[in-house]
C-alpha cells in the first residue's frame, strides 16, 4: 500500500505534457482510479469504482448520451451551478443529490450538506467547504456570494483528496485546506476573484496539481505565472467547447 501510494504521489508530482481540450483526467488511488472529466464552465464528470458523480451539472451543457448520475453534487443556488431540468435529464431511480442547503429549498430531493458538514457515500468523504465572498459584490454592502450559503467540496477517495472550489474569493477556510492532492480553482470577474488572487490563495494551500475552471473571460497566463517556481503543477483544460 505505501509504495502504491508512493508511485502515485510521484505521477501528481510530474510535470504534465500538454492536456487535449476538454480531455478526461486521470488519477491513481488506493481504491483505483479516479476519472474526471470537464463538461461546461463548473458542470464536472466524476467517475469511480463504477459509479458516476456529477458536480453543478447546469445548461447549456450537454448531458444527452452520458451515464446517468449515481451522486449529483450542487454548490449554489445561481443557475450556472444549479439546474433542475439538467439535474432531472441525468437522473435515475436511486440518484442521490447532496447540496447545500439553500439549494434544497429549491431541489427539495436534494440532502443538505453545510459548511463544514462531513458525508460518507460509496467509498468517498464528502467535505462541504466555505465558499464566499471576501469584497466582491452587485452593490455597496452586498456580496454575491454570502458566507454560509455555498458550498466548496473535497471529495477523497483511495486516500487522494480533490477540492472544487465552488463561487469563491481566496476565503480563509481555503488556504486553511491541507493535504490536496487536485484543486480545481475558480477565477472571473465580477463574481469570484481574478487569476492572480486565485494563484495567491492556491500558494497558501499547495495543492499538487491546480486545474483552472469556472474561468470564463480570466487570463489564465496570469494564474500560470503567478505559480511559476511553486512546484504546483498548473492544467489547464478546456471548459467551454464550441
Amino acid at each position: 500500500m505505501k509504495l502504491f501510494l508512493a508511485v502515485a504521489c510521484c505521477c501528481f508530482a510530474l510535470s504534465s505534457p500538454a492536456y487535449s481540450a476538454g480531455a478526461a483526467q486521470t488519477f491513481p488511488t488506493s481504491a483505483g482510479e479516479v476519472k474526471i472529466t470537464p463538461l461546461y464552465h463548473a458542470s464536472t464528470l466524476i467517475e469511480a469504482g463504477g459509479k458516476i458523480i456529477y458536480l453543478d451539472p447546469a445548461k447549456p451543457t450537454k448531458l444527452a448520451g452520458l451515464p446517468k448520475a449515481d451522486l449529483i453534487l450542487i454548490t449554489d443556488i445561481h443557475q450556472d451551478h444549479m439546474d433542475p431540468d439538467s439535474i432531472a435529464e441525468i437522473s435515475k431511480a436511486g440518484t442521490e443529490i447532496f447540496a447545500a442547503p439553500a439549494v434544497v429549498t429549491t431541489v427539495k430531493i436534494a440532502s443538505p450538506i453545510a459548511n463544514g458538514e462531513t458525508k460518507k457515500w460509496q467509498g468517498w468523504t464528502i467535505e462541504a467547504i466555505p465558499a464566499y465572498n471576501l469584497t466582491r459584490g452587485p452593490a455597496p454592502g452586498k456580496l454575491f456570494h454570502d458566507k454560509g450559503r455555498g458550498n466548496g467540496y473535497v471529495l477523497t477517495y483511495g486516500g487522494v483528496r480533490f477540492y472544487f472550489s465552488g463561487d469563491t474569493e481566496g476565503v480563509p477556510e481555503m488556504r486553511a485546506l491541507k493535504n490536496i492532492d487536485v484543486a480545481f480553482v475558480c477565477m472571473n470577474l465580477p463574481y469570484t476573484m481574478p487569476p492572480e488572487e486565485a494563484a495567491d490563495a492556491v500558494k497558501a494551500f499547495h495543492p499538487k496539481v491546480v486545474i483552472p475552471y469556472h474561468y470564463r473571460g480570466s487570463d489564465l497566463s496570469v494564474f500560470k505565472k503567478g505559480l511559476e517556481g511553486t512546484g504546483i503543477e498548473v492544467r489547464v483544460l478546456e471548459w467551454y467547447p464550441q
